[in-house]
């Protein structure tokens, strides 16, 4: 037994001495993250909107920094000599997000490989992977990046990529298609660190392509009038939208100011975020609608028995309740039918139809603008979207429960801190009437409801939908970007349908009625002077101008339109853009200039 055991010994340890030295050594295993190539996201005909590239990153690991005796400062410090940078701008792109972290941070795993600077020099990157020593946690990497081909087009329909997930716009809402899923490594390494062998390959699965129903010719015809229709009128801010009147989907969405997203490939700094315009103007974006909103106080109008080709009178003023209301520029405009109420946009019409169906207590008018709908989400397939409001008396009721306190208290002390001491007696005045309003529905709170002002907003989105419902003969539609999924190997996964939303409470001759009435606004109404000259024989545009009050600011430019063909419904509005008629319409007037140009080079 003795001689056995000695045997044994002598054949593990000379014999097999040499095989059990490595496979001691080979038990270390290290799990190596393989990302997957991120779908692409194509416009209608296949034209890349976001695509991938791969580049040279340097990329740091935010958890091997934190076991350093600094920190990493010393690390990101030397980093940033390397590239260019000065330690602050990288450190700020390393910050990991958290309940006390404000923005910028990172917002991906700990874990993972923070980029912090692409398309590096080639001595630079040398420098920083020949160094280890120098640079623990700090890799140079070829990795696909995002690649936006059309700038600032789009980008808040688009959105962005931080962390290998998409966190705004489509990036964000279609991730789990555009992601892909990641591989896994599996290496055994010895006490070096040497890779001995791979354990286990599973190589990653790329994502899928999102083709969308969005032209990018269109989109770059709205952009460029939106932009000059900003610069002409020195608005600070706007939104185009154009949809397929018949099914909802999106075909452009403009918003200004906007950013390239590729800002955030290789992470941003304090200042560039504190700069970046993330609100996306056209689904995000709230304004009073002005006149445009007179399509659904025609549709309660007719709800409630005012005969659509009976004759009213359009003095210069109305009295309602206590209060006067005047046309535009005090206009005496005389008698005509709902018709030339809305071709000629009298607003004394409309005070008078909502004066008298306040006095009757009917709700009818906001219950016509839900019908339409106003007052909630659309339902795109983009994040974030506002609601708009449709204020009634509840509402105000509760507004002015939340607010009584202060508004009294400023009846009683004024603005003393305000220069300008016309603004601040208005303001003590106004907060006097709330104080002791009561939250009382009025005669005013009616009228101004009736042409689109008083605590009315809407969405681009939002106007644009219920343009072409009155379009397509009353069906609403929640508004798809998305048209299908397509597989890396191009196989069909998924169409994408924009979903019914309901009907237009209005009956098809009142939609009849309005369309009738809209086509003759850019011939012979408020919008003459902007579309004179325009083919009418080859695009039978439609329309309505409007024209906001905005307080402290200069008005807010609408124009809400539509054609039977191209089926398109274009609206345009621009922040303190004035009149209507002066600046959203002839932006509108350029996008469907735009559109017939597209079609007769076909």
């Amino acid at each position: 037994m003795l001689l056995t055991l000695v045997g044994r010994l002598w054949f593990l340890q000379v014999v097999s001495g040499a095989e059990y030295v490595r496979a001691a050594a080979d038990v270390r295993i290290r799990t190596v993250s393989l990302p997957p190539v991120r779908g692409q996201i194509l416009d209608v005909a296949g034209r890349p909107l976001v695509t991938n590239r791969t580049r040279p990153v340097v990329t740091v690991n935010a958890v091997e920094l934190a076991h350093q005796p600094d920190g990493g400062r010393a690390v990101l410090t030397r980093l940033g000599k390397v590239l260019g940078q000065p330690y602050r701008q990288i450190a700020e792109k390393v910050r990991l997000c958290g309940p006390e972290v404000a923005q910028p941070c990172w917002q991906g795993s700990p874990y993972e490989p923070i980029p912090v600077a692409g398309g590096v020099a080639v001595p630079a990157a040398l420098q920083i992977s020949e160094r280890p020593q120098d640079f623990p946690g700090v890799r140079t990497e070829l990795r696909p990046v995002r690649v936006y081909p059309s700038g600032a087009a789009a980008a808040h329909t688009l959105g962005y990529v931080q962390g290998a997930k998409g966190r705004d716009g489509l990036e964000a809402v279609y991730d789990s298609r555009l992601a892909g899923q990641p591989g896994r490594r599996d290496v055994a390494v010895d006490h070096t660190g040497r890779v001995t062998r791979i354990v286990r390959h599973d190589p990653p699965v790329p994502g899928d392509t999102l083709v969308t129903s969005i032209d990018s010719r269109i989109q770059a015809i709205a952009e460029q009038a939106l932009g000059r229709g900003l610069a002409g009128t020195g608005g600070s801010s706007g939104a185009a939208v154009v949809l397929e009147s018949g099914t909802g989907r999106v075909v452009a969405l403009a918003g200004r100011p906007a950013y390239d997203p590729a800002v955030w490939t290789d992470g941003v700094t304090a200042r560039e975020y504190a700069a970046l315009p993330l609100l996306s103007r056209a689904v995000q974006g709230e304004w009073a609608p002005g006149s445009t909103w007179k399509v659904a106080s025609v549709a309660a109008a007719a709800t409630a028995g005012y005969a659509l080709d009976a004759s009213y009178d359009c003095p210069s003023g109305y009295r309602v309740g206590d209060r006067m209301f005047g046309n535009f520029a005090d206009a005496d405009l005389g008698v005509m039918t709902m018709h030339g109420a809305l071709v000629r946009s009298c607003d004394t019409i409309f005070y008078r139809i909502a004066g008298e169906l306040w006095a009757r207590g009917s709700d009818v008018m906001q219950e016509t603008a839900r019908g339409f709908g106003f007052g909630r989400p659309t339902g795109v397939d983009l994040p974030g979207e506002a609601a708009g409001a449709v204020p009634d008396r509840a509402s105000k009721k509760a507004l002015w429960q939340a607010t009584r306190k202060d508004s009294c208290r400023r009846a009683d002390q004024g603005y003393p801190e305000l220069a300008d001491r016309g603004r601040a007696a208005y303001l003590t005045a106004v907060a006097a009437e709330s104080c002791r309003g009561g939250g009382v529905w009025r005669g005013g709170d009616a009228a101004n409801f009736a042409i689109g002002q008083g605590g009315v907003l809407v969405t681009p989105l939002q106007l644009a939908r219920a343009y072409a419902a009155i379009a397509n003969g009353g069906t609403l539609h929640s508004p798809r970007v998305g048209l299908r999924v397509v597989g890396a190997d191009g196989t069909p996964v998924e169409t994408i349908t924009p979903p019914v939303a309901g009907r237009l409470p209005a009956s098809a001759g009142t939609l009849r009625f309005m369309r009738q009435a809209l086509s003759q606004v850019p011939r012979s109404g408020t919008a003459e002077g902007a579309f004179k000259g325009f083919p009418f024989d080859k695009i039978a545009v439609a329309g309505k101008t409007g024209t906001a009050e905005s307080f402290g600011r200069r008005d807010t430019s609408w124009f809400a339109s539509f054609a039977p063909d191209p089926a398109y419904t274009v609206v345009v509005v621009l922040s303190e853009g004035g009149r209507g008629a002066e600046g959203a319409a002839p932006a509108a007037r350029a996008i469907w200039e735009g559109i017939l140009g597209l079609r007769e080079r076909r």
